[in-house]
């Protein structure tokens, strides 16, 4: 009689082989942190942002620019390690954890949105909805090879595929387009939204094939009761749970970070775009 009764899984959507593939162990030099955002003035201004503009702002756009932003302050967490070296990246790329349906089954995605340092919210919310659109519609060509591949990969191979995939196009720094392998897909941080789950904390883990130091899991805003001068009050609070690679970020980089992150997202109107200028709703 075996230890255990089991049945294998099958039919494992590509996210779900990919993950087997990745991780090896639990031992990792990650270091977790949360940093608690005041959120009442950024969920006015989202609200004010939708009404002026007709889009569909949401906090992870204020997210991914805020993080760009960090990211431009703090040049030295925009790195990857090579040959057990840092490397500084010369451009910033945000990459958003995207949730899709695969013939029924929930697989995760991403989308990967570069130089948002240098866009306005209104760019940086059409081409998200672009890139998404493309990505769940299954019509991201360099993407659905890829998936392809790990859905028909033996699970034996998943490992040692990763590994290979990641020594050429970080270590050896190779352009794998013509392969079907997308050019940094991953970017300099990865931005998956909890809240959307209704969780307010957890830790998601860094993918180590990806090369990425950073990732930013963003709770769902709730009210709580605050002390302000001393006096209760009532207002919303958002956890972003932080996941860093110790060898990359140390607590310097992270305090810098995160004062970035504190500035841009609690005073909205003085650092993302001026309502005033934005685009009126279409007719």
């Amino acid at each position: 009689m075996p230890n255990l009764s089991l049945v294998e899984m099958k039919d494992l959507s590509s996210f779900r082989k990919i993950a087997l593939g990745t991780w090896r162990t639990a031992y990792d030099p990650s270091v977790y942190g949360t940093l608690v955002l005041r959120m009442d003035r950024a969920l006015d201004y989202i609200a004010r942002f939708r009404a002026r503009t007709g889009r569909r702002l949401t906090v992870s756009h204020l997210m991914a620019k805020a993080s760009a932003m960090a990211l431009q302050a703090c040049p030295e967490a925009n790195a990857v390690l090579r040959w057990n070296r840092i490397y500084l990246r010369q451009r910033i790329g945000v990459f958003f954890q995207v949730l899709m349906t695969d013939e029924g089954k929930a697989d995760l995605s991403g989308a990967t949105l570069y130089d948002l340092e240098q866009k306005s919210l209104l760019e940086i919310v059409d081409e998200f909805a672009q890139k998404v659109a493309l990505v769940r519609q299954r019509e991201d060509p360099a993407l659905e090879k890829t998936r392809g591949t790990f859905q028909r990969l033996p699970y034996l191979l998943l490992r040692p595929v990763l590994r290979v995939l990641s020594f050429l196009s970080y270590t050896l720094n190779l352009d794998l387009r013509r392969f079907g392998i997308a050019s940094d897909p991953f970017g300099s941080l990865m931005i998956t939204n909890i809240g959307s789950l209704g969780l307010d904390t957890a830790y998601a883990p860094l993918v180590p094939f990806s090369r990425v130091p950073l990732l930013f899991a963003i709770g769902e805003a709730k009210q709580q009761v605050l002390v302000e001068d001393g006096r209760p009050a009532v207002g919303k609070v958002m956890n972003v749970n932080a996941t860093m690679d110790h060898r990359v970020i140390d607590g310097f980089h992270a305090s810098r970070i995160a004062t970035v992150l504190r500035e841009w997202m609690e005073n909205p109107e003085t650092h993302f775009d001026p309502l005033e200028a934005a685009t009126s709703p279409p007719a």
